[in-house]
């Protein structure tokens, strides 16, 4: 099954990958490993697991300003997500896209942590504000609601 979300785009681009879906806010600062694109802290629901070559989707950013600066080293170390998709657009949010430099679509028509799945292919383009999701099973008409 095919769905389209739209939203805003934050940051222009094309990308298509797996998802990796986060039901938490994730925290730069602290809370993941820029060296190996890993959540690291402890008491995250994605603790340990890559985000590196994978689609993010997440309600948004936590913590200090930080935020931004950790996610800006992925991307110079080699090891950001292809794109990122988060529910709540805030200012640690949009410029840790910005200079994450990957498309980044936020503030879409419906929420795309309870719409995507883990392992879900996803394209996001971040010019149009679109995101598209082919589902990988499981697929159920509440979660299209």
């Amino acid at each position: 099954m095919i769905i389209e979300l739209r939203g805003r785009g934050i940051v222009p681009g094309l990308a298509e990958g797996e998802a990796l879906v986060s039901r938490e806010t994730i925290s730069g600062w602290g809370g993941i490993d820029p060296a190996t694109g890993t959540v690291i802290e402890r008491r995250h629901e994605l603790f340990g697991v890559c985000f590196t070559g994978k689609v993010l989707v997440f309600p948004g950013a936590k913590g200090s300003s930080g935020w931004s600066g950790f996610f800006q080293s992925t991307r110079l170390l080699g090891t950001a997500p292809l794109a990122m998709v988060f529910t709540t657009l805030s200012t640690k949010s949009a410029l840790g896209a910005v200079v994450t430099r990957v498309p980044a679509v936020s503030e879409l028509d419906r929420d795309p942590v309870e719409i995507i799945q883990t392992g879900d292919h996803v394209t996001v383009d971040g010019r149009r504000g679109l995101v598209t999701v082919t589902t990988t099973g499981g697929d159920t008409p509440e979660r299209f609601r």
